[in-house]
């Protein structure tokens, strides 16, 4: 006989909070109420305007990369090609790791793990990378994982300028331990846009 809102049920005059104790004749979860038949659905806050003309990547990116509770921004800048557009720069990144690999296969060498000590946010970030897979499987957040690819490719891009070796320099071990580490984020970088259903070119 009373409307029931998303706050939760009521019983008798008493209100029940979802993280409140047993009441006699209910027990309480933190699932939620059930309301009658009724499902509950909470939805993402709506996009202001289609995405279909920003393309099905920059579009897909515009409507996963805000929060669920954020207003994703239509049209935005997802197809501009500079530092203030996250889209960019994780694909911009991912495709100078790509760069590296080729470069340094025709200068001779090749991707060997060893210790970097000039890289340890993109360390810290790459050694991150399984827990927001995780979670962004387990509370169906992508929002969360292309929120890190951003994390990851400005982590990255301090590093890749001392990838290869300059002039007359010979690669060294240091080198590749770089190259190791660049390749290790443009895996990330490739496998999350991936998921996301996002192609990552290797050349922009």
């Amino acid at each position: 006989d009373r409307e029931a809102t998303t706050r939760g049920p009521r019983t008798a005059d008493r209100g029940v909070a979802t993280q409140g104790p047993r009441t006699a004749d209910r027990d309480v979860t933190t699932r939620g109420p059930h309301i009658a038949d009724q499902d509950v659905t909470i939805r993402p806050v709506p996009a202001p305007g289609d995405p279909l003309p920003l393309g099905r990547d920059a579009g897909r990116w515009a409507l996963l990369h805000p929060a669920a509770h954020d207003r994703p921004r239509i049209p935005g800048d997802h197809l501009v090609q500079r530092e203030s557009n996250p889209l960019f720069r994780v694909r911009y990144a991912h495709a100078r790791t790509r760069a590296l690999l080729r470069n340094a296969a025709d200068l001779g060498f090749h991707p060997e793990p060893g210790p970097v000590s000039e890289a340890e946010a993109l360390v810290a970030a790459l050694g991150d990378h399984p827990r927001v897979l995780a979670a962004t499987a387990t509370h169906h957040t992508p929002d969360r994982l292309a929120r890190h690819l951003v994390t990851v490719a400005d982590a990255a891009m301090p590093l890749l300028p001392a990838v290869l070796p300059l002039g007359e320099e010979k690669p060294s071990a240091a080198h590749r331990a770089r190259l190791a580490l660049a390749e290790a984020a443009g895996t990330v970088l490739a496998g999350g846009l991936s998921l996301l259903g996002i192609d990552a070119p290797d050349h922009l």
